[in-house]
């Protein structure tokens, strides 16, 4: 299976295409070094998942060359996704030592109730091309720390990441089968998968398209799964807002990654009052990014991270002109010079948009910004809810009053108040509707990697007398109820 580079669609070598029996021989490697591994004590599962973070910490470099180089994304975001994944191995390490349980009265004498935590068993995890480095720490470091084993799938358009943090993980000394990564496509590899009776729970990250699939494939086992899809975050700005900061969180938030990030500005909305202002400051900041080389430190946007990719946002542009959208800057696939070859999109702002549009309710995944006035409070907190997603929402205001209206009347999973992101590693990254159902993240992201477990302990060395549907055996002889 090849690799291409993005920029410049050279293929940058080649990993193995794998089938659905290399997929069903990872899971049972991972079936096999369950048991070992989930008696490990997490303290010592966390040392090695330390060791994974001083791994991945001292092959930054070559790690972030890696991003860059399959996925697009400038080498100074790159280096900043390989932080990220090395903070959550990190991070969940310090978490070795809060898997609690609880222990419950027992209405019989002699006897306590456990409510444990334990890992489920076999995890497969499926993650998009987005953030090849992160999202394969955020999925398997909670998993392995909580006990279970994993079989990775990473994007075939971005498998490199992943087997280079399966490197260090090999190193490290992590056993045989705790972590297997395989390479392959998602209709055949990841429904494998996601279908088969050794899976315990289904873990994806991805466009909602791939989230139904995962669901129907783990319909048959009724597999636990969790997955976070696809955003069409809401950026609303107030009339008394900081515009400067406002202008600039809006810009990064929508071209970062070259927009290819599911908690993106995906709609921009500016109250009337000082929308003039906001637009003319917006459409200077990003006529003044730099589009090019991923490698050079001076890039802002590269490429799109494929041709399918490149054309949904062609077409998506296109269909909003001719709905009657305006086209203040961009709006073009780039193909002059150094744009000869790749995958490349003018950072581009649209005005004149409005609810009936495509734009405004399909994910574009792409360097686009829509740009939509409003008068009201009411107006525009019903057409930021107006979407099938619900993962990130933004506000900028410095009115008190606002922020909490907001807070109770914004009906997404994470609202960012006055700054953007990315998420906090110790917050909980959910969202509602067709973005998800589980989440990742924090001690709740970790919740999802354990099940409880309920014990009856009894240790009165003799025999219940009674078998009753409910209440404590021989109460009513006891005539301590009266039952009808």
């Amino acid at each position: 299976m090849q690799v291409l580079n993005p920029a410049t669609e050279e293929v940058i070598c080649e990993v193995p295409l794998a089938t659905t029996d290399d997929a069903e021989r990872a899971l049972s490697a991972a079936d096999s070094a369950f048991r070992a591994w989930a008696r490990t004590p997490p303290i010592e599962r966390a040392k090695f998942m330390l060791a994974i973070a001083d791994g991945i910490r001292d092959r930054a470099d070559e790690l972030a060359r890696l991003v860059t180089a399959e996925e697009g994304k400038p080498i100074t975001e790159a280096r900043g996704e390989v932080a990220g994944a090395a903070d959550f191995f990190s991070y969940y390490a310090g978490l070795a030592r809060s898997i609690e349980g609880e222990i419950l009265a027992s209405d019989i004498a002699d006897e306590e109730l456990w409510i444990r935590r334990v890992p489920h068993g076999v995890v497969a995890a499926i993650i998009p091309w987005n953030y090849p480095s992160a999202l394969t720490a955020r999925k398997i470091a909670p998993a392995i720390l909580a006990g279970n084993t994993v079989v990775l799938k990473p994007h075939e358009d971005t498998p490199l990441s992943a087997l280079a943090i399966g490197e260090v993980i090999a190193e490290v000394g992590v056993p045989p089968g705790v972590v297997n990564i395989v390479t392959g496509p998602g209709e055949t590899v990841g429904a494998a998968l996601a279908s088969s009776q050794t899976t315990n729970l289904v873990t994806m990250t991805g466009s909602v398209e791939a989230g139904r699939a995962v669901l129907h494939s783990a319909a048959e086992n009724i597999t636990q799964v969790s997955l976070e899809l696809g955003g069409k975050a809401p950026f609303i700005v107030l009339d008394d807002a900081d515009l400067d900061v406002a202008v600039r969180s809006a810009v990064t938030s929508r071209y970062m990654n070259c927009g290819q990030v599911c908690i993106s500005n995906e709609r921009t909305y500016v109250h009337r009052s000082v929308y003039n202002e906001f637009l003319e400051r917006y459409v200077e900041c990003v006529s003044e990014l730099r589009v090019g080389d991923p490698t050079s430190e001076s890039t802002d946007v590269g490429p799109k991270v494929n041709r399918q990719e490149l054309e949904k946002v062609t077409s998506m542009v296109d269909d909003a002109r001719s709905a009657g959208a305006n086209v203040l800057i961009g709006g073009r696939v780039l193909t002059d010079d150094e744009f000869a070859r790749g995958y490349w999109y003018e950072p581009t702002v649209l005005t004149n948009v409005d609810h009936s549009m495509e734009i405004m309710h399909r994910e574009i995944f792409g360097p686009v910004t829509p740009i939509m006035p409003f008068d009201e409070w009411n107006s525009v907190i019903e057409l930021a809810n107006d979407s099938t997603y619900g993962l990130s929402a933004y506000l900028f205001t410095n009115d008190f009053q606002r922020i909490m209206r907001a807070v109770n009347d914004v009906r997404f999973g994470e609202l960012y108040i006055n700054r953007i992101g990315p998420e906090a590693l110790q917050a909980f990254h959910i969202g509602y509707r067709q973005s998800g159902i589980g989440g990742d993240d924090g001690k709740h992201g970790l919740d999802i990697y354990l099940q409880p477990q309920t014990i009856y302990a009894n240790f009165s060395g003799h025999a219940m007398n009674h078998l009753m549907p409910y209440g404590e055996p021989g109460l009513e002889e006891r005539g301590a109820v009266e039952r009808s």
